[in-house]
């Protein structure tokens, strides 16, 4: 693979960004000495659909690069949902796995007038006219998720979501620190740039090797059938890293179907995922809290329009990566199974 040359900001600087964002989210919440009552408060009052402010009722959209039924995107939704039922917003969401359709539902969006935009980058390319496009129309667009190194330039506001780089290096540390000696890691959506950085952010630090398995994520029985084979073709294997938490259970699968002693770890949580590591089925998680990925990139749409606020000073906001074991999954169960996690 091809190195990627990109500036990152420095530790100092990320730890102010993440300082401000946990700040942000507890001012909001309204955290005080009785902070985790009034945050339950404050969430069952958005959750309602009373609005906690008394500005208009600006609309704002978001266009990702989901396909259909992929349980990241509801968490996502779900916190951008709570975000806007607190500040009196409608939210427009929409989503297509092609990325020129993907361009074709963000210019929907322009032509609606929206008063904001939130967007994914996976295939920056076919995004990149339609986002600046927007960005002229005098719209103030902020990219989630993926995208991160071209977001400033194709002017967004800010990128929220987690360095896939970083991410993909802490996963390499934490296999040398289990002893893994040959991984797989599982891509299954060719030309998304965010999942290309993660396998190469593992190869940067693990010390084993790592072997690139590209997959169809549209036909699960194919990924198990894919994951099986390779793993019953090379006994070598020790690690199965999948890019995404619907492909953790699979993958799973496929290893007992082989009788493989292979972990599987995957990136990003959801309900099965914290079962997982629960049994222990699954070893590791590296969660970028989508949760907050969705209701912080609204909020901020809705600070920016009525303070002119903005995290960050033009670097990314990180939410991610968290890495979660078997002792974080009891309280991760009561988060995703109320879709906030």
């Amino acid at each position: 693979m091809a190195s990627v040359q990109r500036s990152r900001p420095s530790v100092r600087a990320m730890g102010v960004v993440m300082a401000a964002v946990i700040a942000a989210v507890a001012g909001l919440a309204g955290c005080s000495s009785t902070g985790g009552k009034r945050a339950e408060e404050a969430r069952d009052q958005a959750a309602s659909g009373k609005a906690n402010v008394t500005t208009p009722r600006w609309k704002v959209a978001m266009v990702t690069h989901s396909g259909d039924g992929d349980t990241y995107w509801d968490i996502v939704q779900s916190g951008a949902k709570q975000a806007a039922a607190k500040d009196n917003i409608e939210f427009l969401y929409s989503h297509d796995k092609e990325a020129g359709r993907q361009a074709q539902l963000v210019q929907a969006a322009i032509d609606k007038k929206v008063d904001g935009l939130i967007v994914t980058l996976a295939k920056p390319s076919a995004m990149k006219n339609v986002v600046k496009k927007a960005v002229k129309a005098g719209i103030p667009v902020v990219t989630i998720n993926s995208g991160q190194d071209e977001s400033r330039d194709f002017g967004a506001l800010t990128h929220i979501g987690q360095d896939e780089v970083m991410a993909g290096e802490a996963v390499g540390r934490e296999l040398n620190d289990k002893g893994r000696k040959k991984a797989i890691c599982l891509l299954h959506e060719q030309g998304n740039v965010g999942h290309e950085e993660r396998c190469e952010g593992i190869k940067k630090t693990f010390d084993g090797k790592v072997e690139d398995l590209y997959v169809d994520g549209t036909n699960m029985p194919g990924v198990q059938s894919s994951v099986e084979a390779k793993l019953q073709s090379d006994k070598k294997v020790d690690t199965v890293v999948t890019l995404g938490a619907p492909f953790a259970a699979t993958a799973a699968e496929a290893k007992k179907d082989a009788g493989s002693d292979a972990e599987v770890d995957t990136f990003d949580l959801n309900a099965k995922v914290a079962a997982g590591l629960k049994d222990g089925s699954i070893g590791f998680a590296v969660d970028q809290q989508p949760y907050l990925q969705g209701y912080e990139s609204v909020d901020l749409l809705w600070l920016h329009r009525f303070n002119a606020d903005m995290l960050g000073g033009g670097k990314p906001v990180l939410t991610g990566p968290q890495i979660l074991t078997k002792k974080d999954a009891g309280k991760l169960e009561t988060f995703t199974k109320r879709g906030t996690r």
